[in-house]
């Protein structure tokens, strides 16, 4: 420096600076270090900052008012900077040399503002808003022009006076222009031209943010306003980034993992051309010197390393790498930064012990300390932000290729992954990488500040740390073995929770069985027996969770105490001043994150691979050859030909069709027929391509439309279902909808086409859907059409209808070229061609003529089925015709024998009424019992005709509430009772004790600390050591405690709501759970118990540790500086202020993600079982658009979640910062009466408190979001109940009823309160044994007169007794289990067969067998390998319907109550097995009173009487003959059935 400044110019002065109360930095310091600076920043930052701006290109900005005067100002001060170089040259001339210094700084501070002024200029160019290399540049010139100001003005006030005004005058110009150019980046320029700002309605103002603004997340706070003023909205959502949208981030990825396949394949190639390059000589392949056999070459194969595998990781780092690495970078200043503030520390306790330093130094030291902390607050969030973009990046992406993926792969790849499987790679495993991206720089950065930390402690106190390191390399092992337990523990969980769902499902679903049977007791044992294996394990893991957290707060603990111990124990020499204590201890804080982090992030690794694995297999599965059906063909005249085809459903399955050869001529209609499963759908299947080639061509001429066996429905209007992404034209669809003959139901549903068709088209029936199937290919006009059996759903008369209008060779279809699946044999003399199928192959084809007179397959075909029922099906169309004319106006009439003849199920019907939300029902309107069938969505239904406006309808079901606001604090009181008021005192109390020993134990410290100060020699050491261990030990085992008493109380509170939930929902009456969706009731028993199990806890765990801490924090520094009480209050206003706004916007935005985020998958769900629709109809991209476009309305919602943490952190961790200043600032002031222990004890607690208020936001907010699943439950176990299963003085005998006699007396009922009544005053009398058919049309009360008799609806006047006892007086379980019910839906529960014919297991196996054989059944039954112990699958699906109909009826015979009431099933149900039941009825229960309600008359002519009921009132009831010669209602109905002429 002495060339540069010259001799009389010294650069250091120690006494001017350091050691006097006035400090100065020499003028050759100022000049070349002070000026130097921020010129070395910027030249060395605008290389890459150049490199960077040229890549990310925004479009250029307009010349404004702001840019023109920064521009100015720069060049303005480069001519200062450069009026100081003249100026020295002037001097030269005059005869003064000055030191070179003069020439250098003017000439390198000019070419670095000029360099400024051009980056000001080249950033508008580029289309930067706002700057932030400038900004820390121009922060930098004022910060170290600061000095020289202060020493300017000390010289001028001096003696001496100002010798060198020019010098003098430039610099305060040049301050002032630095003091502008700051002040002026502040601002934030105009968005670039035609950028995509522009056009967004919504835009985030995070793209037109400015430096400061994106550094403090201040942009968020518009949100934060907003959502604390009213709850947030969808449409309150800022639109979601382009760079983060689906449309970027998907095909970007997409890009990699293609060039990452492409690499594998042709390394795969490579490797197998090299063992097939030797070509086999003819005829010499078995010889034994010939060449190796084909199984040998399989052997080299297969001892080679398998092919080189793409790798999906690969292309996820390639896409999302670099963006990551920014944050990993910040991460590491972070980690460096955090170990300024210890140092800083060691020099404050150092000042507070030399009672002569100035006290500058300690306001130095103490804003050093505050700005270092906030610097690092800054950059932790930078970082944070980085790293959870990445990870939604990710989830987007990882989402984008698994949906496209999933359009396209073959069904082999479909078999080995269900629906469900899929559905979670595209839940849990993209979730878990998200999860990763934000842990995983603590990959290297854990172990570089353990490295750091243990550096600077063995420069502390020496080699005695690696006492303090053993320890906590022993817990490593010990807290790895509690995850591992933990672990285990919560798989053995998930699956008894899984059981409980399934089980609640299955409940649920078929509650009302359940109470026909009076079934609940066994199944409410079955569901609280899961849950107490359930709370065991809970209760397991509690334990460990308790002895983790002492393991993790006791941690630093322990290795401070060996630390020290050693440390005075080791050497006499080593004394324990408050430096060395102190500093230790905060370095032992850093050290506690990331030893505690390492194994959780290790874990998180480990999972994260197990799901790239799944993922990577998924995307490496096979495609369909998109080429296998060739359709370019024009060669022949045929639209369809098939020569030779042979096809799989998996290149290692069997062939399932074989030498199939087709040729279909352009127009004509083909029938394909044969028994059930010879191929007829594999056939379809294999025309679409779906199939494995193996040998053959196919070729179709022109567009396909298809009809699936399986109607695929979409959760969409009815509109929508139909038009199927085609333009909507008014003529062509009504035209549609007729011929399909959708036209009547659309009059019944609530919103016309409008109406929303729930998940798998819930609120059709079985017919609606195969009509709305068939609609949809119909508007789709296409060459050649694939019918799957679509007439098989629908009734007889309308099938004809479809055939006539549709498929025929008269309907709107003639000209086309159908395939036609089948069962039904009276449309086929009308098709041209019939094919066939027999296991396989295609036995015979021709017309229906030749086929009857070759006397083959086909005619055996047709002689099984009887023509009877071609005959019958006539007659329905005729009563059809018929029943329209007689009730125009009568809607129910109209849509009787459309909608309910089919084989819909009353069941299905409440189902869907359950599962749709918003169902509609019209209560004052007189056709009021069409309520439970009309549905209505929340759209305004267009209707074609103005005179047809539906009345104003209410809601039947009504929409979930959410809740908002803030949760009362009757909630928390709720579940403080639920765990125990008392308990709930107590484990408060034992937080407090543990705090206590925690601060004893440094406060014992700092006084140990003195003794040192006080006569340099060791008091007794092992008193203070061993009552610094005990103190410790002490709060060890408080923490313990309180943890176990918590898990002990939040288990108890558990098990107590959630036998409450269970038993309110088996008391509450039938008519909640037809007006209650069932997902919101399973619901509350899986989501909301799942968080008062297991979320709950934790958080409630988190909270009180986070607030103890926080407050003796507090307590701490107001007891060693008195005075900081002041500044406590405007802190913790400001806090409780900002945590306000938090919490509210927080909240709000987790419900919008959760609520956003269940369409994803279920859209993803209905697009896998749709798939070969979609792609028949060649919509894969639209449906591609559809999920991007709802995974970015999820998207849209998480991102300002994140913000918001961010936004919290940044303004959280500054009250903390404040708070350390403070601490420092008044020890500084209180330095004459302070001891440095205490000094240390307060600043140390006050860098731990940061860290603690975070937290406990978070916490406050998670408390909040969970407890409402504590309101949730509790709001359901308070629903109206029923009335008592067994009322004691009512007790009917034991063997009543004997006769059975049953009696109504000016008996009603209705549904509902408010509704209309569905039985009017019936008076009639049944003896015992009498055998009573009832019938009547839709609607007309039949199915109501069984509910009331097992009171699943309560009379609304009157009364029924049977042999004489008033059956509303007596219990409903001594009611319902002496009437037994066929009912008209089997239902069966997953469990033995056994269990689902007597669940109380009353009776011996010989009954059960009795039974069994009384029902046809055990001939099956027998033959499985279980016998009794069947296992039946939900539902039971594992049998057949006919099956599970003979099953209720063994329950019946099993029972053998003196009344049975017999539900018939509509036509799901083959006729044999109706004939089984109807003779068994007829031997089996002679003696017994039995109620048939009717569908088909024949079964009810030989009964004793008929009752026929109309609109509610009894219209006729006689013996079946009177009535017939009476010729009225009952006679028209046998005559429409055919029974009579």
């Amino acid at each position: 420096m002495e060339h540069l400044c010259g001799s009389e110019l010294p650069f250091w002065v120690a006494n001017e600076t350091l050691h006097t109360d006035s400090p100065d930095l020499p003028v050759c310091f100022q000049l070349s270090v002070l000026s130097w600076l921020p010129c070395v920043y910027l030249w060395l930052a605008c290389l890459p900052y150049l490199f960077y701006l040229q890549r990310n290109n925004k479009g250029y900005i307009m010349m404004s008012m702001l840019n023109r005067v920064k521009t100015v100002f720069g060049l303005v001060l480069w001519i200062v900077c450069w009026a100081d170089l003249f100026g020295t040259f002037h001097e030269l001339q005059q005869g003064k040399t000055q030191a070179p210094i003069y020439f250098v700084t003017p000439l390198v501070v000019g070419m670095t503002m000029l360099l400024a002024t051009f980056l000001i200029q080249f950033e508008r160019l580029k289309g930067v808003q706002s700057s932030g290399v400038l900004f820390i540049f121009w922060f930098l010139s004022v910060l170290c022009a600061i000095v020289p100001f202060r020493s300017k003005i000390i010289l001028a006030k001096s003696e001496i006076g100002i010798t060198d005004k020019l010098r003098f005058t430039t610099f305060y110009f040049y301050f002032a222009l630095i003091g502008a150019e700051l002040i002026l980046c502040c601002f934030n320029e105009k968005p670039p031209l035609f950028s995509d700002v522009d056009t967004d309605p919504n835009p985030c103002p995070q793209t037109t943010a400015g430096f400061l603004s994106t550094v403090t997340f201040w942009w968020f706070t518009r949100m934060a306003i907003k959502g604390y003023k009213n709850p947030l909205e969808a449409k309150d959502l800022w639109s979601l980034n382009k760079r983060d949208s689906s449309e970027q981030v998907v095909p970007k990825l997409l890009r990699e993992w293609e060039v990452e396949q492409a690499k594998a394949h042709s390394a795969e190639d490579q490797s197998t051309q090299a063992l097939y390059s030797k070509p086999l000589p003819a005829g010499e392949g078995n010889h034994v010197g010939g060449e190796s056999s084909p199984e040998e070459v399989e052997v080299l194969l297969s001892k080679k390393k398998g092919p080189k595998k793409a790798s999906f990781l690969r292309s996820l780092i390639k896409a999302f790498g670099p963006y990551f690495l920014i944050g990993s970078g910040f991460k590491l200043l972070q980690d460096l930064i955090t170990f300024v503030n210890p140092q800083l520390l060691s020099l404050l306790i150092l000042f507070t012990k030399q009672k002569e330093a100035p006290t500058w130094w300690g306001y130095a030291l103490a804003f050093l300390m505050f700005f270092t902390a906030f610097l690092q607050t800054l950059i932790l969030h930078q970082h944070f932000q980085y790293c959870f973009v990445t990870g939604m990046r990710l989830r987007t992406a990882i989402i984008g290729a698994i949906y496209r993926k999933s359009l396209v792969i073959t069904n082999a790849a479909k078999r080995t992954s269900t629906v469900g499987e899929i559905v979670n790679l595209m839940s849990v495993d993209a979730q878990r990488f998200m999860d990763l991206t934000t842990f995983l720089n603590m990959l290297w950065s854990a172990p570089l500040q353990i490295m750091l930390a243990l550096y600077f402690l063995w420069q502390n106190l020496g080699p005695s740390v690696l006492a303090g390191v053993a320890v906590m390399i022993l817990l490593i092992p010990f807290n790895a073995a509690i995850a591992m337990k933990t672990r285990a523990y919560q798989v053995e969980q998930m699956q008894y929770k899984d059981a409980r769902i399934k089980l609640m499902n299955e409940i649920l679903n078929g509650i009302k069985v359940l109470k026909l049977y009076a079934w609940e007791n066994s199944f409410k044992n079955k569901v609280l027996e899961i849950r107490q294996k359930e709370l065991n394990v809970l209760r397991k893991t509690a334990y460990l969770g308790a002895l983790s957290t002492m393991a993790w707060t006791s941690a630093p603990f322990l290795v401070a105490l060996t630390t020290f111990a050693v440390y005075v124990t080791v050497d006499k020499n080593n004394i324990l001043d408050a430096e060395k204590a102190f500093v230790s201890l905060s370095l032992f804080n850093i050290l506690r994150f990331p030893l505690n982090m390492l194994p959780q992030v290790i874990s998180s690794i480990v999972q994260a691979s197990v799901s790239l694995k799944r993922i990577q297999d998924f995307l490496s599965h096979d495609e369909l050859d998109l080429e296998l059906v060739d359709r370019t063909n024009t060669a022949t005249d045929c639209s369809v030909t098939v020569v030779n085809g042979k096809f799989t459903w998996a290149r290692q399955d069997p062939p399932a069709l074989h030498n199939i050869n087709l040729m279909v001529p352009q127009g004509s209609l083909l029938a394909v027929v044969g028994h059930v499963g010879c191929g007829k759908s594999s056939l379809i299947s294999a025309l679409l391509g779906e199939m494995e080639k193996q040998e053959g061509d196919i070729s179709i001429r022109g567009s396909v439309a298809y009809v699936p066996q399986q109607a695929w429905i979409q959760n969409a209007i009815l509109r929508d279902n139909i038009l199927f992404g085609k333009a909507y034209n008014e003529p062509k669809y009504r035209s549609c909808l007729e011929a399909c003959a959708l036209t009547p139901d659309l009059e019944v549903l609530p919103g016309g086409d409008m109406t929303e068709i729930g998940e798998k088209g819930i609120n059709l029936s079985g017919g609606q859907r195969q009509r709305v199937s068939l609609a949809r290919a119909l508007y789709n006009e296409a060459d050649v059409y694939l019918l799957d059996d679509p007439l098989s759903a629908v009734d007889a008369h309308v099938a004809k209808h479809i055939f006539d209008q549709v498929i025929g060779p008269e309907g709107v279809l003639k000209g086309k070229t159908r395939i036609l699946v089948t069962h039904g044999i009276s449309f086929l003399p009308q098709v041209d061609n019939i094919v066939v199928m027999v296991e396989g192959r295609v036995s015979e084809m021709g017309s229906y003529q030749e086929l009857l007179k070759q006397n083959g397959a086909f005619a055996e075909f047709l002689r099984n089925y009887s023509l009877e029922d071609i005959i019958e099906e006539d007659g329905a169309t005729v009563a059809f015709d018929e029943e329209e004319e007689d009730f125009p106006d009568d809607a129910l009439s109209n849509h009787t024998d459309m909608v309910d003849n089919e084989p819909v199920v009353n069941e299905a019907k409440r189902q869907f009424i359950r599962q749709i939300s918003i169902i509609s029902g019209d209560l004052e309107n007189p056709r009021g019992r069409s309520v439970r069938k009309r549905l209505c969505s929340e759209r305004k239904h267009v209707e074609p005709d103005p005179e047809k406006k539906l009345p104003k309808v209410e809601k039947l079901i009504l929409a979930e509430t959410a809740e908002t606001g803030r949760v009362k604090a009757k909630v928390f009181w709720e579940y403080a009772k639920a765990v125990g008021p008392l308990l709930s005192l107590f484990i408060a109390f034992l937080y407090g004790c543990q705090n206590a020993a925690a601060i004893g134990a440094n406060i014992w410290l700092s006084q140990w600390t003195n003794d040192a100060v006080g006569n340099g020699t060791k008091v007794d050491v092992s008193t203070r050591v061993g009552v610094y261990a005990a103190l410790g030990l002490a709060q060890g085992i408080l923490v313990m405690g309180s943890s176990f008493t918590l898990a002990i109380g939040n288990i108890g509170a558990a098990r107590k709501l959630h036998c409450a939930l269970l038993d309110n929902k088996f008391h509450t009456p039938q008519s909640f759970f037809d007006t209650t969706p069932i997902g919101r009731v399973i619901n509350r028993f899986s989501k909301d118990i799942y968080v008062i199990d297991e979320a709950l806890p934790s958080t409630v765990l988190m909270f009180l540790g986070t607030f103890f801490s926080s407050l003796s924090t507090m307590i701490v520094i107001v007891s060693s500086t008195p005075i900081f009480a002041v500044v406590i209050a405007p802190l913790a206003f400001i806090y409780v202020f900002v945590q306000r706004f938090y919490v509210a916007t927080s909240r709000q935005l987790k419900r919008l993600e959760s609520v956003s985020r269940s369409p994803i998958y279920s859209h993803f769900s209905e697009t896998l079982t749709g798939s070969s629709v979609i792609r028949a109809y060649g919509r894969h991209n639209a449906f591609v658009l559809l999920n991007d476009m709802k995974v970015d309305e999820n998207q849209k919602s998480y991102y300002p979640g994140i913000v918001s943490n961010r936004w919290l952190g940044v303004r959280i961790e500054f009250i903390g910062n404040c708070i350390v200043l403070f601490a420092a600032l008044f020890a500084v002031i209180g330095k004459a009466h302070l001891n440095p222990g205490l000094v240390g004890l307060s600043v140390s607690y006050a860098l731990l408190v940061t860290m603690s208020l975070n937290w406990m936001v978070r916490m406050t907010s998670d408390l909040e979001s969970n407890i409402v699943a504590v309101e949730r439950v509790k709001e359901y176990s308070e629903t109206k109940t029923e009335a008592p299963w067994e009322v004691e003085e009512k007790k009917p005998s034991p063997d009543w009823p004997s006769h059975g006699n049953v009696e109504f007396s000016d008996y009603s009922v209705r549904y509902r309160e408010g509704l209309e009544l569905v039985l009017k005053n019936l008076t009639l009398s049944v003896k015992g044994g009498e055998k009573i058919g009832i019938v009547g049309r839709t609607g007309a009360g039949k199915s109501s007169m069984t509910l009331c008799l097992f009171r699943l609806l309560e009379a609304a006047g009157g009364e029924i007794t049977i042999d004489g006892v008033n059956i509303s007086e007596i219990g409903l379980h001594d009611l319902r289990s002496k009437l037994t019910i066929i009912p008209q839906e089997p239902v069966l529960f997953s469990g033995s067969l056994r269990m689902n014919l007597d669940p109380f297991e009353k009776y011996s196996d010989g009954e059960v067998w009795k039974a069994l054989e009384l029902s046809h059944l055990n001939k099956f039954v027998s033959n499985q390998p279980a016998k009794l112990e069947l296992e039946c699958s939900e539902g039971g699906e594992n049998l057949s319907v006919g099956q599970r109909q003979l099953v209720c009826l063994a329950r019946a015979l099993l029972r053998k109550t003196r009344i049975l009431i017999l539900d018939e099933a509509t036509a799901a149900i083959d006729l044999e097995t109706d004939d089984l039941i109807q003779s068994t009825i007829r031997t089996q229960f002679e003696d017994c009173t039995v109620f048939t309600i009717a569908h088909r008359l024949n079964t009810i002519m030989d009964y004793t009487r008929v009752l026929v009921l109309d609109k509610g009132k009894i219209a006729e009831f006689d013996t079946p003959t009177n009535l017939l010669s009476k010729k009225g209602i009952f006679y028209g109905m046998a005559k429409d059935a055919g029974l009579t002429q």
